[in-house]
């Protein structure tokens, strides 16, 4: 046994107006109030910008966090529809995502500010969750574990440490494509990301590793036994109430 508590992170992305994003929020902290024991992992909603607040309401004093899906490297300035981590957690936020594939790749997010990004939730109180993850032509090339790798050398920063910093393996080519990495890839890919946490940071047992793509009841209890998979960060199957918490219900 690893001794980390596994996190379910929901990424809404540009999902949910007000009235679904609600009933979904509502509807999953019912769920943790009539579950018959507490679920053995740590809970997660990441909902658009324009939910948050709200659904940090709706949440109160439930056993279920609250996140932002990104931040910007300042804390105030001249950022146009940006968001500041400091303005996450005025509003209850407890984690940010940083550096998901979609803004790697949609908005040209570099690892470098990427890593900005974890400085400014870390200086915000925020847990950042640090995304990485390689493409399919990376993969078929045998450079995976080196892109990840290379990934995360530029991404977390000196001050990122087992209590601030959540590390979600994404590969890129598995994200809403219905397409899950096979068993074998996962462990190693996992293996070789807490190896690298280890060469950087010492002591790296306590750093917690999440898997994403294409995660849902099905596939859950599988990838979630995987050596050194300590949760998932959930897009699609976040939508659905039962769809989530069934892979909730996989940590047990």
């Amino acid at each position: 046994m690893s001794g980390r508590r596994p996190l379910i992170a929901g990424n809404w992305k540009m999902n949910c107006l007000r009235a679904d994003g609600l009933a979904l929020a509502s509807g999953l902290a019912a769920k943790l109030s009539a579950a018959p024991d507490k679920p053995a992992c740590d809970i997660l909603l990441c909902p658009p910008a324009t939910l948050l607040a709200d659904v940090v309401g709706v949440l109160g004093h439930c056993d279920i966090h609250a996140g932002g899906q990104d931040c910007h490297f300042d804390q105030n300035g001249a950022h146009t529809g940006d968001i500041a981590a400091s303005m996450l957690a005025d509003i209850g936020a407890s984690h940010v995502i940083v550096g998901h594939s979609e803004r790697r790749a949609d908005h040209g997010e570099s690892s470098t500010v990427i890593r900005q990004k974890a400085i400014a939730a870390h200086d915000a109180g925020l847990i950042a969750v640090v995304c990485v993850g390689e493409t399919e032509q990376e993969r078929d090339l045998g450079a995976a574990i080196s892109v990840v790798c290379g990934q995360m050398d530029v991404s977390l920063p000196e001050g990122a440490t087992a209590e601030n910093t959540v590390i979600a393996y994404e590969p890129v080519w598995a994200i809403g494509t219905g397409r899950t990495a096979a068993v074998e890839d996962v462990a190693e890919m996992h293996a070789a990301i807490r190896r690298k946490l280890k060469e950087r940071f010492g002591d790296a047992d306590g750093f917690r590793i999440l898997y994403g793509g294409s995660v849902k009841p099905a596939n859950a209890v599988e990838l979630l036994g995987v050596d050194n998979v300590d949760g998932a960060l959930v897009g699609g199957a976040s939508l659905k109430v039962e769809d989530f918490w069934g892979i909730i219900d996989s940590c047990d």
